[in-house]
């Protein structure tokens, strides 16, 4: 079992307890799967879905959808587009972040959110 569909078990069936809506059957169905696909994710018997069918189960478990597509080992295609306009600098930037604390990133994204440029 992988850990994106270990993952992904763990908030269905988390979701399952407080609510019958989420069983496998259930939840596949709304994000437009087959319960056999849903079921073979969770087991980590096929690799994680495509970028729009994790978005979906991102959408369906109410997690952030960028967090599931990582734990998925992919990159939202609006992301990819960014970077790949400027690959040099982001590649740059998110490594020099890669050891600074949470706050210190929240730092940095609140002063480009709002600075004046």
């Amino acid at each position: 079992m992988t850990q994106f569909g270990r993952t992904v078990r763990k908030l269905r069936e988390r979701l399952r307890q407080e609510d019958a809506r989420f069983s496998l059957r259930q939840v596949a169905g709304r994000v437009g799967i087959e319960p056999a696909y849903l079921s073979k994710i969770e087991r980590g018997d096929v690799a994680p879905p495509s970028e729009a069918t994790t978005v979906r189960l991102a959408e369906e478990l109410g997690v952030d959808r960028d967090w599931l597509l990582a734990l998925a080992g992919k990159v939202s295609s609006d992301l990819q587009e960014i970077i790949r306009k400027r690959p040099e600098l982001f590649a740059d930037l998110i490594r020099q972040l890669r050891e600074a604390p949470d706050d210190a990133i929240l730092r940095v994204v609140r002063e480009v959110r709002d600075g004046d440029w």
